[in-house]
């Protein structure tokens, strides 16, 4: 029999927004760092008490070491005041730059630390991809760490329970993940990892229904910066057994992203989306990511508006 060993735990449980990173909207795309606070204080009024900084979404992999601290500044003070959770992507760079994040990120008392494999020289085994999180874990070896699964980007597709299993055993600083995968098959497997004691975050707004219902009880979506009133219909939803009223809710939430992703990727038509539907203005995503054009934004409020969510 294997003797367990004792892992770091990330308690919080619940919808994290991964935030958007907004910039400026003149051709410079510098970072507006005076927004932030506002950011933080606008998502704490909508009930969302979690944020994760420098992810997809925030186009951390589009900025620089220095940009990408200074972010994380910025919402580490912010969250001061709002007392939101503060998780920090740090992966997505050379292994140096992701160690000096980390222990930047650490420094800062963020709550907890995300991060990608390694994206050129991937890694191809469950072994080799908890040799690289253990040399990430060194840096913060005071902060819980998750991976961050999103084989549709990284393309590493290493069996996720079994992965989950060994980075629990040996990593000390080991915590979780987030899994954008809509395998929910897999999922409900990782859910049993170390008797379910490790933090397991869905990060597919479109099945969050089905996943909730299967045992998931913590999402990071995009769509929570601007639409969070469906996702957190649907946990409440499911956590009373009201499974008709959590379909209804989840159909809802994807027709309206399947409108504001119509036009465009991801993170730029959400970045238009934010910055219609809310009071933050988010600015556009930098390149190489192309912003919506002006019809197409025009085009995006028409159908906002046709669903009553302008």
């Amino acid at each position: 029999m294997i003797e367990a060993r004792s892992f770091t735990k990330f308690l919080f449980r619940g919808l994290m927004a991964p935030v958007l990173t907004p910039y400026s909207n003149d051709g410079l795309f510098s970072i507006q760092e005076d927004i932030i606070p506002k950011y933080a204080k606008y998502l704490s009024s909508i009930g969302i008490h979690a944020v994760l900084v420098n992810g997809t979404s925030g186009e951390g992999m589009s900025m620089t070491v220095d940009e990408r601290k200074a972010v994380t500044e910025a919402w580490a003070m912010a969250v001061k005041e709002t007392k939101q959770i503060l998780m920090v992507q740090v992966g997505g760079a050379c292994l140096k730059d992701v160690q000096e994040l980390a222990a930047h990120a650490e420094s800062l008392g963020s709550d907890a630390l995300l991060c990608l494999p390694e994206l050129f020289n991937k890694p191809q085994t469950v072994d080799e991809l908890v040799k690289y999180l253990t040399y990430v874990g060194q840096a913060a070896p005071k902060t819980p760490l998750l991976y961050y699964h999103i084989p549709s980007y990284t393309g590493i597709k290493v069996s996720m329970p079994q992965f989950l299993a060994a980075a629990a055993h040996n990593i000390p600083t080991f915590a979780g993940a987030k899994y954008t995968d809509n395998n929910l098959e897999e999922g409900t497997q990782c859910l049993a990892v170390e008797n379910g004691t490790l933090s397991f975050f869905l990060g597919c707004d479109h099945v969050l229904a089905g996943a909730f219902t299967l045992g998931f009880d913590s999402a990071i979506a995009t769509s929570l910066n601007m639409l969070p009133s469906p996702s957190i219909k649907i946990l409440a939803a499911v956590k009373n057994n009201h499974s008709s009223e959590a379909l209804q809710e989840q159909r809802k939430l994807s027709k309206a992203i399947n409108v504001i992703t119509r036009n465009g990727g991801w993170v730029s038509t959400m970045k238009a989306a934010m910055s219609l539907m809310t009071p933050i203005n988010v600015g556009p995503p930098r390149p190489p990511l192309t912003p919506l054009i002006d019809k197409q934004i025009d085009q995006l409020k028409k159908d906002l508006t046709a669903l009553q969510l302008l």
